[in-house]
């Protein structure tokens, strides 16, 4: 097991150690209030850990604290490693971004588009084109989620037992099969929405690799990077130190829920929110790509595929909101673009908080997030464990905070 240490004193990594301060004391604050039970924090600049707090309760009822080993279901976070094992598969020839979907899986040969009706009197027609891979890594494949309620075909999801993106009982191979029998929102490439779309990614590095997800994982990313903490289940040792996770009730409080089957080999290997991780394999990650591909003398990718992977793919230079299904018109999107499983902030002015132009990351519904920002070397990540009823505007605040925090 490693754990992740501060490396250097805030001044020498050009940060404001009072900010930075000023940035624990406003998250403790939502701790103390109940609104969280605990959280982790780094900063580092040029690889190198700044800032580390660690703070509140993993298990609140338990009396447990956060420490720098405590592990984290990361959720959504998995989504930029399932578009890392895509791009090592490209690189080695397996696959191309723009192979049709269905040189590789077949289930999604002539996928239709929703036109109407609903129940058993849905009207669809043929797509104006096939899905590509890429589509899938930028979300513009035409596929949803069933916890949306702005178009036809989420409810089509709900009806199909999608609640959970996983039909009960289901392995990835069945879980995609069913996704494949239902129409899409929209012609591929035509807009962004963000969806179950990795998921199917793992299932194409499944079939093209010739090895289940969790040991492709293992075996080409994880392990050559000495993120040994990070998997789709728990040893006993890690369990005990698993931060346990909650729901937000109606008064703002927090209450313990069920979280994903870590106990043993799941059936179900979601590339699109499967992984726990602790705050150390999440820097080594985000050091990958910091550093273009290559991290301690392993080069998993080549500057060349990082460089796709962080750079924006929406048509015209558009943003998520402009380029996004109505599901997603919303502020948080303005200014920010999307890349290959990662989203990229390319009008700095735009968004909702200070950030650098280039900066890429995603987050996990379990509130949990991570960037880089290549413009100033910077690395950040968040870590608690609380599936939100509403927005905490958490993340704006936070990067205004590091914004205050930075002195080059």
């Amino acid at each position: 097991m490693a754990q992740l240490r501060q490396d250097v004193d805030p001044d020498e990594a050009g940060l404001d150690a009072k900010a930075l301060d000023r940035l624990d004391r406003h998250v403790a604050g939502l701790v103390d209030e109940g609104r969280l039970p605990g959280f982790l924090v780094s900063v580092a600049r040029g690889g190198r850990v700044a800032h580390l707090t660690a703070y509140g309760r993993r298990d609140v009822a338990a009396g447990l604290p956060v420490r720098p080993d405590t592990l984290w279901r990361i959720y959504s976070m998995t989504k930029p490693v399932t578009a890392v094992a895509v791009l090592m598969l490209a690189e080695e020839g397996l696959l191309s971004l723009d192979d049709p979907l269905e040189r590789h899986l077949p289930v999604f040969a002539a996928p239709r588009v929703y036109t109407g009706g609903s129940g058993d009197d849905v009207r669809t027609r043929p797509a104006a084109g096939p899905i590509l891979v890429r589509h899938l890594l930028t979300h513009t494949a035409g596929l949803t989620f069933a916890f949306y309620h702005a178009h036809p075909v989420d409810a089509l999801y709900r009806a199909a037992g999608l609640q959970s993106s996983v039909p009960a009982g289901a392995d990835l191979t069945r879980t995609v099969e069913v996704y494949a029998g239902l129409p899409l929102q929209f012609d591929p490439g035509t807009q962004w929405n963000y969806s179950v779309a990795s998921n199917v990614l793992g299932r194409l590095v499944e079939v093209v690799s010739g090895q289940p997800l969790d040991a492709f994982f293992a075996e080409r990313i994880l392990g050559p990077l000495g993120m040994t903490d990070t998997g789709f289940q728990v040893t006993g040792e890690q369990g005990e130190r698993l931060a346990e996770l909650y729901g937000q009730t109606d008064d703002g409080g927090l209450e313990p829920i069920a979280g994903l089957p870590l106990r043993g080999r799941p059936r179900f290997l979601s590339g699109s929110g499967g992984l726990v991780a602790s705050a150390h394999d999440v820097h080594r990650f985000m050091e990958l790509l910091r550093r273009r591909g290559e991290l301690d003398g392993v080069r998993l990718l080549s500057e060349r595929s990082v460089g796709l992977m962080t750079r924006n793919h929406l048509p015209g230079g558009a943003d998520l909101r402009s380029f996004g299904s109505p599901a997603h018109d919303e502020p948080s999107k303005d200014g920010v673009g999307f890349g290959l499983g990662v989203s990229v902030v390319i009008d700095p002015a735009r968004t909702q908080a200070p950030t650098g132009r280039g900066q890429f990351g995603w987050s996990g519904v379990a509130t949990t997030t991570f960037w880089v920002d290549p413009g100033r070397d910077l690395t950040f990540q968040f870590m608690t464990q609380v599936r939100p009823r509403s927005s905490l505007r958490l993340y704006p605040e936070l990067k205004r905070l590091l914004h205050e925090a930075l002195r080059d």
